[in-house]
């Protein structure tokens, strides 16, 4: 059975409708972060209300709290926080590697301490595919091995090649335990591609899960970690320009707009991020003139909305000056509202893409957006934000 099917294309930039066990995801699509079951501060209502296509989870999070056999005897994810749609489980290697004093990797799998109560666990490539299984998932991705940034070549190599045996080993796992369910109903399997900003690198990742492990999608990982924008965005453009058109590719860890622009331009499809909502907490919004922090004085008694071209409930509802005041007082409304806000923002701008290819005016369409959110920028800052998709072929 096909899972993908690209719909409409203009340049690299494409839109496409994958199918999962729950329901059918129209990307270019931007994920909430559910890391332990819910979006922070959002309810499932909300989710619905600005048409969430797809939630991300975290395999290791979940694993600790609430447990798998929690999780397992109350029904999955999906029951357990009262979600409809499809669900995309990280596998939790991001979350291992970032407790560098608490975890070993070996050949076999990673040997780590809860950041909880200091309890030994192992994660290995099947162990992980199984820990998924539990939680239900619809879309579920490869343990692999994340490296600092900046990493030697030498350092990003051997991360590689772990991550290419682990790859190897979870595809494999992952196919023997879902051989028998019917294919209307089966996950599907993302394999994640390594290899820090080194091309040929990123390159040998890409060509080996591609024609080696071929799995059901791209996911793109060890990126928007540190590195400069211009050495994120060539990695990734490098990346998608390897892999096969056929499938999806999940860009993980974006969440700024102008990014996500630059991404869709040159064939991402997927996206996630924690930092709409983290921000949101901080009183940062996002809007189509940019960015802004609600607590500064200019908005204490301003009336107007956040952002006059949105169509959040928030931006409907409630004034600058309000939220300000909410922010002030530190009002808990305040964490819902910005955050619905910021994640209705980022589900418009795919829509706005969406339409934009299948119109064939993408470039048009972002040259209009990025204008209007650098509007208050100075012109050498502006300059630095890429409008052509750069070939790296």
């Amino acid at each position: 059975m096909k899972h993908f099917d690209v719909t409409s294309t203009d340049g690299r930039a494409r839109t496409g409708s994958l199918k999962t066990a729950h329901g059918t995801v129209q990307t270019p699509v931007f994920m909430p972060v559910a890391t332990l079951g819910t979006v922070k501060a959002v309810s499932q209502e909300d989710l619905k209300t600005i048409e969430t296509e797809c939630l991300l989870s975290n395999t290791y999070h979940l694993y600790m709290q609430p447990g798998l056999d929690t999780l397992e005897e109350l029904g999955g994810l999906h029951k357990f926080m009262r979600h409809h749609g499809p669900i995309l489980t990280d596998s939790g290697g991001y979350q291992v590697y970032s407790m560098s004093n608490l975890r070993k990797i070996t050949d076999d799998g990673v040997r780590f301490k809860s950041h909880l109560d200091g309890s030994m666990h192992v994660f290995t490539p099947e162990s992980v595919i199984d820990h998924q299984a539990r939680i239900g998932s619809d879309i579920r991705t490869f343990l692999d091995v994340c490296v600092e940034n900046p990493a030697t070549h030498e350092a990003a190599a051997e991360a590689l090649k772990k991550t290419k045996a682990w790859a190897e080993r979870a595809g494999k796992h992952f196919r023997a335990t879902t051989a028998g369910i019917d294919e209307a109903k089966k996950p599907l399997m993302f394999g994640i591609i390594q290899g820090a900003t080194f091309p040929d690198l990123r390159r040998e990742s890409a060509v080996h899960m591609a024609e080696t492990v071929n799995p059901d999608g791209f996911a793109v990982g060890g990126l928007s970690v540190g590195e400069s924008k211009n050495q994120m965005h060539d990695t990734r453009a490098l990346v998608t320009e390897t892999l096969p058109k056929d499938r999806p590719v999940y860009f993980m860890g974006l969440g700024s707009p102008e990014d996500i622009w630059e991404a869709v331009g040159n064939g991402a499809d997927m996206f996630d991020c924690i930092l709409p909502t983290q921000n949101a907490r901080n009183g940062q919004v996002l809007t189509s003139r940019g960015r802004f922090y609600i607590k500064n004085a200019p908005y204490r008694r301003d009336e107007s909305p956040i952002d006059p071209d949105c169509d959040c409930y928030v931006c409907k509802n409630y004034s600058r000056a309000y939220l300000c005041h909410l922010f002030k007082t530190r009002e808990l409304l305040m964490n819902q509202l910005l955050s619905v806000h910021n994640l209705r923002f980022l589900i418009n701008q795919t829509k706005i893409m969406r339409e934009a290819i299948k119109n064939g005016n993408f470039m048009e369409k972002k040259k209009a957006f990025l204008d209007s959110y650098y509007r208050d920028t100075p012109r050498p800052e502006r300059d630095k934000v890429r409008l052509v998709p750069k070939s790296v072929a």
